[in-house]
């Protein structure tokens, strides 16, 4: 065993001493004849397109730079409806998913605590419960039944508004 392995290493150094100065030269006239060649031609531009003026005449029409009251109303009409998303609340591991992509595979129970057992996409097993929030548009966990979670979400409605929707994640066969 000691014998092949010394044979190796003979082998091995003098194969390394092929990869001399001699390799190196050639190298270095390979590249000073690549410099030395004259340059290409180089291509011409591409042909820019021209591109057509277009004059605005206002005539009868609305200037575009000038909010008319109809279009000012529009603006600030806004509903407030008292609902809106705590800006302040610190988001939960599982609002950074879509309900489609979440998934109920189950229930927990111990005495009257309710538990919902919710799988994401990579795989991960998490457990919630009413008042933890799911999904992507603020949605809290109202209910949860052996075969459903139910939530009530929030989302914009327009004009910085917003309103409450309900929505849920059945029960995965």
């Amino acid at each position: 065993m000691n014998a092949l392995r010394s044979v190796l290493a003979i082998i091995a150094a003098f194969s390394l001493t092929g990869c001399g100065d001699a390799s190196m030269s050639e190298l270095r006239a390979y590249i000073e004849e690549i410099k030395a060649r004259p340059p290409g031609p180089l291509k011409p531009l591409p042909e820019i397109p021209r591109v057509d003026t277009y004059v605005y005449e206002p005539r009868a029409r609305r200037d575009p730079f000038v909010m008319d009251a109809r279009s000012a109303e529009a603006l600030t009409a806004r509903v407030d409806t008292g609902i809106a998303p705590d800006p302040l609340r610190r988001k939960e591991e599982l609002e950074q998913y879509s309900l489609d992509s979440l998934k109920m595979v189950g229930t927990l129970e111990r005495e009257d605590d309710r538990w919902a057992l919710v799988l994401t996409p990579e795989g991960i097993l998490h457990r919630v419960q009413v008042g933890n929030y799911l999904g992507t548009n603020n949605g809290q966990i109202i209910r949860i039944s052996p075969d459903e979670i139910q939530l009530t979400e929030i989302v914009g409605s327009g004009q910085g508004s917003w309103r409450e929707r309900q929505a849920g994640i059945a029960l995965s066969q």
